[in-house]
């Protein structure tokens, strides 16, 4: 780590013009939240491997900034060289530079993986002290890390009007309404889900998220897809054909950007009374995302681009009808899993640890080992989950990597445990699951945390807290033009009442057989993430609790947002609900009924109720005998 930044330091000095510090982003060229493995240079220059941050290298420092979620973990992970900066406590990258470097400073980054919002913001900000955001002169992390992955070719494949639900050429058609309504001659696309949703197309580029590497412009006669070629077969490049996509060259989108600034993209088949069309309304704006990488941006003069979000976000997250039918399914067929994976560690704990188990509440004294060398660890129980997932049909892979958590691990949120490093089971200590899955028909995505010996009080009070914030959350009743930010606060009063709270949102997007995490919705404390939420969105429902050193909790199911038949219409605004798609039993052994009210212990047992008449058919009679004891009712 010395050597990397020893090294990062050496090329800041020499370049032009010479840089007082480099800012190294977890981004890809495409702004995304998981990137590829030849992507992950902040990984790389940091040792802190979480999903979400930001490192910066100075002459002196270097600093990384991560938001809650991964405050334990950074803590663990990084070097005495670094010093960890906490988002929402610390100041912001961007002001901390403002504010400790001096006139004429010169701050780099590659203007490929920093977005025009976040660009412009730090533009503006810094030239108040005459400071100035420089692009770098290719990638400086690429040119110091020696073995940096190669670039995967990754199969394309086309995904089928049976699961998307709907065809390219109505979403081009849509798309183009809305050009024409904003007076836009094209659009810039660069997010990578919506690049395959808009062509109904999959790959592997993204461990977890079946997407490509691949840019999109669409004008209003002409759609181009800028992919790698040797990932498309000759099935796929008809597809593309057939559908009046043109395929280029992934690298080539940078030019086309500068002749679409200058009105000079055209395809083959369009004709010279496209620019006669196309002036008819004045159109001369490009659409584009503040998402959109600026690299890209700054070929576009700033009166002719139209800067909002991009048409496909909203469109993207409201299921349709098949979409909404095959997450339901896949979430069937997953809850199925996760029920055959607890049955079977239920019995694992009991044989190889003399735990009490999953049902019964008794504290292991000398349990370790009573099968000899058997050892049960986090990755290889969470591996066992994968193959119960792995049987199920049109599973194709998990959607993020497994938490799959012991005891003080569980108060790391996003822990990723690893093969040499990964804590035992341990019966007298609570096991917090958070996992998913990639099927063709859906993406799931859903926690469980469980106490496989004699839980404390106090354990029991936090779980049903959080348990009683999950209730009211996924219960709520509300009026259309509701964000998720006013919603938030359902989940945590609950737990605010005894003094508890959680440093995560409550909830995100999910995506049909596309990212884990989907927008431009999500319930959280944050208030700039202000976007209503609609009916056929989805969205989680996860509230937690966690003790630093000793415990984490965290129950988080699927729910699609519907229209609700409310005995009244205020104002005729209409109202919506939630529907839960997730099944698998909570542990009622962890919960405390005397805290729940009647309601709140009705709901429990209506829904595992339910768990257990739709689970039935997908398991065997020992799965479904532990189901059921799983899901008896619970009472006052």
């Amino acid at each position: 780590m010395a050597d990397t930044l020893s090294a990062l330091r050496s090329l800041m000095a020499s370049h032009t013009p010479p840089l007082d510090a480099l800012v190294v982003p977890s981004e890809d060229y495409h702004q995304s939240e998981y990137v590829s493995a030849r992507d992950k240079r902040r990984a790389f220059v940091s040792g802190f491997t979480g999903s979400a941050g930001l490192a910066l290298v100075t002459k002196n420092e270097a600093l990384l900034w991560t938001d809650g979620r991964y405050f334990l973990q950074a803590k663990h992970q990084l070097s005495d060289q670094w010093r960890l900066m906490r988002m929402g406590e610390d100041p912001s990258v961007d002001l901390w530079i403002s504010t400790n470097f001096p006139e004429d400073s010169a701050v780099g980054i590659d203007f490929w993986c920093i977005s025009v919002e976040t660009a412009q913001k730090w533009k503006s900000l810094f030239a108040k002290k005459q400071q100035n955001l420089v692009p770098t002169t290719g990638n400086l992390v690429d040119e110091v890390w020696k073995d940096q992955p190669k670039a995967e070719i990754n199969p394309v494949h086309v995904h089928p009007l049976k699961f998307s639900g709907r065809s390219v050429s109505d979403k081009l058609k849509d798309l183009r309404d809305n050009l024409r309504k904003e007076k836009a001659r094209g659009i810039i696309i660069t997010t990578l889900d919506e690049v395959v949703w808009l062509f109904n197309v999959r790959g592997g580029d993204v461990s977890y998220s079946p997407v490509v590497h691949a840019f999109a412009v669409v004008t209003r006669k002409s759609a181009f897809f800028y992919v790698d070629e040797r990932k498309l077969s000759s099935e796929v490049k008809s597809y593309m054909e057939e559908n009046n996509i043109i395929v280029k060259d992934y690298s080539a989108v940078s030019s086309d950007v500068a002749l679409l600034a200058s009105n000079q993209l055209t395809s083959a088949k369009e004709t010279q009374s496209n620019g006669a069309i196309e002036s008819e309304d004045n159109s001369h704006k490009i659409w584009v995302d503040p998402r959109c990488c600026y690299s890209l941006y700054s070929k576009l003069s700033c009166d002719q681009v139209l800067l909002q979000q991009s048409p496909l976000a909203l469109p993207k997250s409201l299921k349709n009808p098949v979409e909404m039918e095959g997450l339901k399914n896949a979430h069937i067929r997953d809850g199925a899993a996760i029920v055959q994976y607890f049955a079977w560690l239920d019995k694992q704990m009991q044989e190889t640890y003399g735990a009490s188990g999953y049902f019964k509440e008794s504290e292991s004294q000398n349990y370790k080992k009573l099968l000899g060398d058997l050892k049960l660890t986090e990755v290889s129980v969470s591996d066992k989950l994968e193959e119960f997932r792995a049987a199920k049909e049109h599973f194709r892979g998990l959607s993020f990597p497994t938490i799959s958590s012991v005891g003080p691990n569980g108060a790391i949120i996003h822990y990723e445990p690893e093969a040499k490093t990964c804590a035992e089971l341990d019966p007298n200590s609570m096991y917090l699951c958070d996992s998913g899955a990639q099927y063709l028909d859906g993406t799931t995505d859903i926690t469980r945390t469980v106490h496989f010996g004699k839980p404390s009080e106090h354990e029991k009070r936090c779980y049903t807290a959080v348990l009683k914030g999950h209730f009211a959350l996924g219960n709520a009743r509300f009026p259309n033009g509701t964000t998720g930010h006013s919603l938030d606060v359902l989940a945590r009063v609950p737990l605010w009442s005894y003094g508890l709270d959680y440093r995560h949102g409550t909830g995100h997007g999910i995506g049909s057989y596309l990212n884990v995490h989907e927008g431009p919705h999500s319930i959280s404390f944050r208030p700039g993430l202000s976007v209503p939420l609609q009916a056929s969105m989805t969205v989680t429902d996860e509230p937690g609790y966690y003790e630093d050193g000793k415990f984490g909790i965290r129950l988080e199911n699927v729910l699609i947002i519907k229209e609700a038949a409310t005995p009244f219409n205020y104002a005729n605004k209409g109202y919506l609900e939630f529907e839960h798609i997730t099944w698998a039993p909570y542990q009622t052994k962890l919960i405390d009924v005397s805290l729940l009210l009647p309601e709140e212990i009705k709901w429990v047992n209506t829904y595992h109720a339910k768990c257990r008449e739709i689970l039935a058919p997908y398991l065997n009679e020992s799965e479904n005998s532990w189901l059921n004891q799983a899901t008896e009712p619970i009472s006052a």
